[in-house]
Parts: C-alpha cells; sequence; structure tokens
C-alpha cells in the first residue's frame, strides 16, 4: 500500500452540501444492488441527512486522502433494526472508487470504531458482495475473530445482513 495521509473529520453543517453530493455518488452506484429510484428532481435524496446536525446521537464525518476528498462515513447511536439505544451502526459508509482496495476504508472504520467504543454493527444487503468481504476482513483485522452476520428484514427488504461485534 502507497502511504497515505487519511483524515477522518467530523462533519460541519456547512459541510452538509458536500456530503448531501456524495450521498448521490453512493446512492447511484447501490442502484445495481437495491431498488432505488430517482425522484422528479434529478436527485436520489437522502431524507435524514439534516438530522446529522439537529440530533445528538448522529455523527456525519468526511474523510480526505492526502488532503483530497475521499468519502463519508454516517453513524448513528442506536439503530433502526434494533431496540438497543446503546448499539453504534454505521448507517452509511462511502469511499470514492479512487481510493479503493488501498487500504483507506479499513483505516477509517478502525478509526472510528477505536474513536467510539461500544457494541457496533454494519449492515449491508446480502447481494452485495464485494461490501461482504470489505466488512468481513476488516472486522476480522479489528476483533481478531471472525464475525457471521445475521440474516434481518429492513424497510421491505429481506436481505439485510448485518454483523455485530465490540469495540473495547
Amino acid at each position: 500500500m502507497a502511504a497515505f495521509d487519511i483524515q477522518v473529520i467530523p462533519a460541519s453543517i456547512d459541510q452538509r452540501p458536500i456530503i448531501k453530493q456524495l450521498l448521490e455518488l453512493y446512492t447511484y452506484e447501490m442502484t445495481d444492488l437495491v431498488d432505488f429510484d430517482i425522484k422528479g428532481n434529478g436527485y436520489f435524496g437522502y431524507d435524514e441527512l439534516p438530522l446529522y446536525w439537529k440530533e445528538s446521537n448522529r455523527y456525519p464525518y468526511l474523510l480526505y486522502v492526502n488532503k483530497k476528498l475521499a468519502g463519508f462515513v454516517l453513524i448513528q447511536k442506536g439503530s433502526p433494526i434494533e431496540i438497543d439505544p446503546e448499539v453504534w451502526d454505521v448507517a452509511e459508509f462511502f469511499i470514492m472508487r479512487k481510493f479503493r482496495n488501498k487500504d483507506v476504508g479499513q483505516f477509517v472504520a478502525q478509526q472510528i470504531w477505536r474513536s467510539l467504543k461500544g457494541r457496533w454493527q454494519v449492515r449491508v444487503w446480502d447481494n452485495n458482495k464485494i461490501a461482504h468481504a470489505f466488512w468481513e476482513n476488516v472486522i476480522a483485522k479489528f476483533t481478531s475473530n471472525s464475525v457471521i452476520p445475521t440474516k434481518r428484514e429492513y424497510q421491505g427488504h429481506h436481505g439485510l445482513l448485518v454483523y455485530k461485534f465490540d469495540s473495547l
């Protein structure tokens, strides 16, 4: 791996338009896997995005590699699929293609997990084979254990797999 200067920066409200734009790219990539429809205005949208600057249990991050914008992460404490209000949830995780397969995502995930201790979950659509390989590898390296995902239903989809682990 080439040497990278990777920064995980809490996103300010002024940076919300950046995450909003990156969410469009992220959602577009996901249309191969999930039946998302673009709205009449030409945008997919992400209704929960404003909540990341209004609710204290939500944490938006921007990612930079060598001072270049590289992606974003949305974390929330509490989960839309769990009763446990203390579980940390990776709501969205996006690394731009240019920076994939270079251990950038692994570095980012592990940095966040180290900074926010406790129980964690990562949700992945069962047909997203690339994401499964990524998360299984990254979680196993972080915990020194393999994690077997459990299958759940979410938003009417029967194919959500959830990885659970602890950050101590």
